[in-house]
């Protein structure tokens, strides 16, 4: 049997978003920038699926700018910030210690630049308390910017309250919605956030296609130069047909969301169960407050990588964490924020799963990773120094 559960990393494409993609590239070929009737014709099936991925948002379609994915949104949603707070004298940015690299690493450079950014913990279950970000707000707050769903352990933030302190002390919100829309109702006018940013292929849409949503008065600057297009603030010709294939893909996610939901999160709870047996085994990441799909464990005295290879072997593909970091040897920044040791924090397995998955699949997983897991540590040193009782178990 062969399982896809990395979902979380990117999801299979839907037929229908495949089928607007290529009847946009053979019918709206024209550039919607130019004055013909085919550029007017594309221009118009571009207005649409602008208008319609607001919808899905609850924002208005001026206040909707294509990129190409989440990491472009994070910066420029970041970076706007932090211009228009430099303008104001503000240099202080607020976020989490438990944030995607797009959102870190654009930090770091922002530091190194002047800005002083503060990371706020976010305990044993990953979740940010709200107390904490209204004590770190200060009067030269520029931004505060917390991931709605964390792409390794699944926490979802309480992005309302969060939110709200932001509005009421007049500091620009954003969030990384990049793994909660479409699994996760979000309505930004309602919720109070001035940025957000989502990407297409965590939703059935393609690849390379994502969002920035920006309030309505909110200054956006520019990453790049060229064209006039995205109202100025994004150059270079808009990727039409993945546009179109994004929007479908949105509709329909937004449509089903509520029955793939509980589908979910019965095979996600079932394989949290299943995996819990496990000894020395640990569940990361809040038990409830976390997206449907997402199954995050720690197997103490083994290594994940080795782990995923055998999955693979059998047929599972999974992953250890961000496929964003994959190729590192370093253990996830977002488990050692739980407050895990190195050593176990590299024992970590993801499993994230979508509406297609099935019962028997989970069972299918739940068969074959005790006995991996048991042969991992059959043949680990530190597992026996553990069962001497050479060292103490953690988990």
């Amino acid at each position: 049997m062969n399982v896809y559960a990395d979902n979380a990393a990117t999801t299979k494409i839907s037929p229908a978003a495949l089928e607007a993609m290529t009847k946009c590239m053979t019918e709206y070929f024209g550039n919607p920038s130019s004055l013909h009737t085919p550029g007017q014709t594309a221009a118009e099936v571009l207005q649409k699926a602008r208008e319609d991925i607001a919808e899905c948002i609850g924002a208005s379609f001026q206040e909707i700018y294509f990129t190409s994915g989440g990491t472009e949104a994070d910066n420029q949603a970041i970076r706007s910030a932090a211009a228009l707070g430099a303008k104001k004298g503000k240099k202080h940015i607020i976020s989490s210690t438990i944030e995607h690299h797009a959102v870190l690493h654009t930090l770091n450079a922002l530091e190194k630049e002047g800005y002083e950014i503060t990371l706020l913990d976010v305990g044993t279950e990953g979740i940010v308390k709200p107390e904490d970000l209204e004590k770190a707000i200060r009067d030269d707050t520029a931004l505060v910017t917390i991931m709605y769903a964390n792409n390794e352990i699944g926490t979802i933030q309480p992005i309302d309250e969060l939110a709200k302190i932001c509005h009421e002390k007049k500091v620009i919100f954003h969030t990384d919605a990049v793994q909660a829309v479409c699994h996760v109702p979000i309505n930004v006018h309602e919720q109070n956030i001035d940025m957000l940013s989502l990407s297409a292929h965590k939703f059935h849409g393609p690849r390379g296609i994502g969002v920035l949503y920006v309030r309505k008065g909110v200054r956006l600057f520019n990453l790049m130069e060229g064209g006039a297009q995205e109202r100025n603030r994004r150059p270079g010709t808009e990727n039409l047909a993945a546009i179109v294939g994004m929007s479908v893909a949105m509709k329909e996610g937004i449509a089903s969301m509520e029955e793939d939901e509980k589908k979910v999160e019965k095979l996600r709870d079932k394989l949290i169960a299943g995996l819990s047996k496990i000894p020395h085994s640990r569940l990361n990441g809040d038990a409830k407050k976390r997206l449907p799909g997402n199954v995050n464990f720690i197997f103490e005295g083994i290594e994940g990588e080795s782990l995923l290879l055998l999955l693979d072997n059998k047929g599972i593909a999974a992953s250890s964490g961000s496929a964003c970091t994959s190729g590192s040897l370093d253990p996830s920044h977002v488990l050692l924020a739980l407050g895990l040791p190195h050593e176990v924090a590299h024992g970590s397995l993801r499993l994230s799963l979508c509406e297609e998955n099935t019962e028997e699949e989970i069972d299918y997983i739940l068969d074959t990773i005790p006995g991996i897991v048991e042969y991992l540590r059959d043949i680990s040193p530190v597992w026996e120094d553990l069962e001497k009782g050479e060292k103490e178990h953690v988990i």
